[in-house]
């Protein structure tokens, strides 16, 4: 790392204290269309993926493999046959025999990562109901007392890849509630079992090769390398391949270093991912605004962008009646219709979608960092009085979108563009705003 970062590394080692309660890390799960194919490139997706969202995933194995029961035993001779075979693929990857053998000393078929893949539940919060919890008082609170306790750390960061260190904060709180719930899963023994499992195998096979080259490199010991149960590690949640590929030694001490009570690393790593992708230093993820009467619906796209002083000249303006300042192209974004709070959202949005797809973290994050700068609440209201859908009335209102003449091009209880354009149009075919807005009201008058 650069010299000027070796100064801090005494500062850095001390961990951070907390004078006031710590919330647990509210995760939604993002947009199940685009997860499992930027899964290589998002520090945290593993425990957030779906089958069939892709043609860039892993093939699955042969029917008969992928159908395999879950196993309750956590010691059978199936695992063993299997840690055996794999051995030799692994070895034939560069990883050495003792790395290997001492990565899979103890460890055992894990029934309990298997229960929770086969059973991770649907995201069904509505927005407002999430960044309750997001972006809550004692999340700011806690989120401005980590900013203090790690300035000197944050600044040096920002100095060097430009992300400023109130959104590297905001991702550490919504990831692991400040480093205090990091996960404590083996990630050797977690990503073994899924691996073995068959429904994602080559997937997680492909992580857990990346995890050995981790242990290979002498950045952790192999008990030392814990983390969600699907993988995901560190103060920030990042999966084996994204690890070799960004993490960052800040420190200067020659190992890259996301786990332990010195956040350093990992909240470099952080920051580096997302300059990676295209982070622009002082342009905002998005802005609150308010829409004018008469506003068309319809040009809530996200395909639609326009200079915010484009977007003012048709009346929309920020939550004090002004022109948004021309950062850069903005969409407007409306995540409960056209009853809720609308943002104009600039590429930075998508920089944060880099880390988790979901609207609502994306909001989460951005709003947080917002927060512990110092900003406002979200002012506009929320329609209070709705529902999140579940995932069978999700694929309910795909199936009468299209039997109605509303193609929403597939069954599978996504909301995704295709079914948000879908409900546009049936929206204006019974004369109302075409928000695209799923809502229950949607479905009822749908049924």
């Amino acid at each position: 790392m650069k010299l000027f970062c070796l100064f801090l590394i005494a500062v850095l080692s001390a961990p951070m204290a907390f004078a006031v309660p710590i919330e647990r890390s509210p995760r939604p799960l993002p947009r199940a269309d685009v997860l499992l194919a930027q899964a290589v490139q998002s520090p945290q997706r593993l425990n957030k993926t779906h089958d069939g969202m892709s043609d860039k995933r892993p093939r699955a194995r042969p029917v008969a493999l992928s159908q395999r029961p879950v196993i309750l035993s956590t010691k059978t001779p199936e695992f063993d046959a299997w840690i055996a075979a794999f051995r030799g693929r692994a070895l034939a990857q560069g990883i050495s025999a003792p790395v290997f053998d001492g990565a899979f000393d103890g460890v055992v078929f894990d029934p309990g990562v298997i229960e929770r893949d086969r059973n991770q539940s649907e995201f069904t919060k509505t927005i407002w109901d999430y960044l309750s919890t997001a972006v809550s008082d004692l999340r700011i609170a806690n989120g401005r007392q980590a900013l203090a306790n790690q300035q000197t750390v944050l600044a040096a960061i920002e100095a060097q890849y430009g992300v400023e260190k109130e959104v590297v904060a905001a991702i550490w709180g919504l990831e692991s509630a400040y480093g205090t719930f990091k996960g404590d899963n083996d990630v050797v023994g977690s990503l073994a079992t899924l691996s073995f499992d068959a429904r994602r195998s080559e997937f997680f096979e492909a992580q857990l090769v990346a995890a050995l080259k981790i242990l290979q490199a002498g950045d952790v010991d192999p008990r030392g390398m814990t983390g969600s149960w699907a993988g995901a590690m560190g103060h920030t949640q990042f999966i084996p391949t994204s690890y070799l590929t960004y993490a960052v030694d800040f420190t200067g001490d020659g190992k890259r270093d996301i786990w332990g009570a010195n956040p350093a690393d990992a909240l470099a790593s952080t920051a580096a991912y997302l300059a990676r992708f295209g982070w622009r230093k002082g342009q905002p993820w998005g802005v609150e605004v308010r829409l004018p009467e008469g506003f068309d619906w319809a040009s809530a796209n996200r395909s639609i962008a326009r200079l915010p002083s484009e977007w003012a000249r048709s009346g929309v303006l920020d939550m004090q009646g002004n022109a948004v300042p021309d950062h850069g192209p903005a969409s407007v974004l409306l995540p409960a219709g056209a009853q809720g709070a609308a943002f104009l959202i600039f590429a930075n949005f998508e920089v944060l979608e880099r880390y988790n797809t979901a609207d609502a973290y994306v909001i989460g994050v951005g709003h947080l960092a917002d927060r512990i700068r110092g900003g406002p609440a979200i002012q506009g209201r929320w329609p209070l009085g709705d529902r999140a859908l579940s995932f069978d009335e999700r694929t309910e209102m795909q199936r009468l979108l299209t039997g109605k003449g509303f193609d929403t091009k597939g069954i599978d209880g996504k909301i995704g563009p295709l079914t948000i354009q879908a409900v546009r149009d049936f929206q204006r075919s019974i004369g109302q705003a075409p928000d695209g807005y799923a809502s229950l009201a949607i479905l009822e008058k749908l049924r």
